[in-house]
């Protein structure tokens, strides 16, 4: 639809529209990748258990392994019939009788004949000889052949992302190199007469463009890679070509030039390349104007050559030119199309609860998303919005560590009430 009859949402109608979109897109390539170079991106394959894990009864504590059933009668005393160390080779001929322990490290196997480990702790050794002071159950402190997964058993599937535990997952079935996704591009276009680069002496009427570098370390976050535009200034023609390159990228990112002024052209220029808008505002506050839509693929730009299209359209975000609404609109919105390209496996947003530490009051009518700070301690954490002049106040939004999620209906949150919050 054009921009003048697409909708303004609620958020939550808007996240979902979004969420709908990004559930169509698929990534359009692969590579295989080094497993040190892979952290942080899109796994593409899955990774198989190479074999029984573990591969053997693994001892989970130092001390003995012995027969539960001779610990019935406490203090017990045992035979010591040999020691088991970690990583070395059975002994074939060494077998737990009743009325026999046998020394034993953690993660080392359980010879046959026992069914549970005893803590050292609870023993006292005297030669060959070990007296036991506390009963265990048969399987304590054992852990079963192939209880952790069977050889075959999938343990990485495609769309996970690529963090510190998986990584470990793939080291310990042997796999040195992945087969990941190729990172989207996402071009990244600023607007605006007053905005010059941040290498450039500034005239009075001018500000630094912080948006792009922002939006970029946001993508890289993501797990895309950025293609910057240089900025487009408040002139049709010169705009157009503009998003005419950045239709060419897998997802086009536009700040500024989407709220209702005489020079904020986008949504014109957009729609001249037949553009369709799913929403053209969601009521929320950073980032009330943010526009999300589509282009028909050789409308702006042709795909990319020898690569096909995600679909036979390409995607775009419009985000609102102050700082701190562009970063939020980001985080809310054009992820999620940006995951989903990169081929990771969709979630859903999910906000964590704390307690207010000072009193919140505020207009009802939006979702507001405000900058704070989350601190405390262990299980005492606690919540408070840091001084802000709104959204342009970028120096406060980078003191702050997560966003207060408001509620539209709220015109007073009390201190020591649990609120939510969105981690940036």
């Amino acid at each position: 639809m054009p921009p003048s009859s697409a909708p303004i949402l609620t958020f939550e109608q808007a996240r979902h529209v979004v969420e709908q979109h990004a559930a169509t897109l698929r990534p359009q390539g692969k590579e295989l990748v080094e497993l040190l170079d892979s952290p942080g991106q899109i796994l593409a394959e899955a990774v198989l258990a190479d074999r029984n894990f573990p591969p053997f009864p693994r001892a989970t504590r130092d001390g003995y392994a012995v027969r539960a059933a001779d610990l019935i009668k406490l203090p017990a005393t045992l035979a010591v019939i040999g020691e088991i160390k970690a990583g070395a080779a059975a002994d074939a001929n060494l077998k737990v009788e009743a009325g026999q322990a046998a020394s034993i490290m953690t993660g080392a196997p359980a010879l046959p004949g026992c069914d549970a480990v005893v803590m050292v702790e609870y023993t006292s050794r005297d030669g060959d000889q070990v007296t036991i002071t506390k009963g265990i159950a048969a399987g304590d402190n054992i852990v079963p052949i192939a209880s952790e997964a069977k050889r075959g058993d999938r343990l990485l599937s495609p769309g996970v992302r690529l963090d510190h535990a998986a990584i470990a997952v793939a080291a310990s079935v042997g796999r040195s190199r992945l087969l990941v996704y190729s990172k989207p591009r996402v071009a990244v276009l600023a607007t605006g007469d007053e905005l010059v680069d941040i290498d450039v002496p500034l005239a009075a009427n001018q500000i630094r463009n912080s948006n792009t570098y922002s939006l970029a370390a946001q993508i890289q976050a993501a797990g895309g890679e950025p293609v910057l535009l240089p900025i487009a200034p408040d002139e049709p023609e010169r705009l157009r070509e503009l998003i005419g390159d950045g239709l060419g990228a897998d997802l086009l990112l536009l700040t500024g030039g989407v709220s209702m002024g005489k020079y904020d052209l986008v949504e014109q220029v957009l729609a001249e390349c037949d553009a369709e808008f799913f929403f053209t505002g969601a009521q929320i506050q950073p980032g009330r104007p943010v526009v999300f839509g589509r282009v028909p693929c050789g409308a702006g730009a042709p795909a990319r050559e020898g690569v096909s299209a995600p679909s036979d359209h390409k995607y775009f975000f419009g985000l609102p030119g102050n700082p701190v609404s562009t970063m939020v609109t980001f985080a809310l919105f054009a992820r999620p199309v940006l995951e989903a390209l990169a081929g990771m496996t969709p979630r859903k947003l999910i906000f964590l609860h704390a307690r207010l530490k000072s009193e919140i009051k505020t207009k009802p009518g939006l979702k507001r998303f405000l900058p704070a700070i989350l601190s405390g301690e262990f299980e005492h954490a606690e919540v408070e919005l840091v001084r802000w002049q709104g959204s342009g106040d970028i120096a406060a939004t980078a003191a702050a560590n997560c966003y207060i999620v408001i509620p539209p209906d709220r015109e007073r949150i009390a201190a020591g009430e649990w609120i939510p919050l969105l981690m940036r």
